[in-house]
């Protein structure tokens, strides 16, 4: 098997860490890297201490909320918020790292990212949030689909 390059390699983590998820819609996985190693991990589902989504059921899905929007009807933590509060927890910066996420990232953890310092959001696939692409656009964070060149 041939050695993956850095993205690759990142990116493979993050899709593992998805695997945690808990949410019935979308399971999502970021890794914060900072000089090619590993700081934190996050996936999306409920707070610490709190029933799952999958044993409580999607407030979400329940009404019908569409996707992109009303992001404060979800009992969920994102994954890139979790990830900056495991550093956060642990007393690591993140600041000036990189995010890797299965997912482009919400307009919510857009502005968490910038105020933690995220200073590049490398993302596999599409999320339609025209805010969050907006406000990345009034930034110098390097914001890249892994694949793309």
């Amino acid at each position: 098997m041939e050695r993956p390059d850095n993205d690759t390699y990142f990116m493979m983590m993050a899709e593992l860490v998805a695997t945690r998820s808990t949410c019935l819609r979308r399971k999502v996985g970021a890794v914060v890297v900072k000089e090619k190693r590993v700081l934190t991990t996050g996936y999306n589902g409920a707070p610490r201490g709190l029933r799952h989504c999958e044993e409580v059921g999607c407030v979400r899905l329940t009404n019908n909320v569409e996707s992109g929007t009303r992001h404060e009807l979800c009992r969920g933590v994102h994954a890139e918020q979790n990830a900056v509060i495991q550093a956060a927890y642990f007393g690591v910066s993140i600041k000036d790292a990189s995010i890797y996420t299965t997912n482009f990232p919400c307009v919510l953890c857009t502005k968490i990212l910038l105020n933690a310092g995220i200073s590049e959001i490398i993302y596999k696939d599409e999320y339609e949030d025209e805010l969050s692409k907006s406000i990345l656009q009034e930034t110098d964070v390097l914001i890249r689909q892994y694949g793309q060149k």
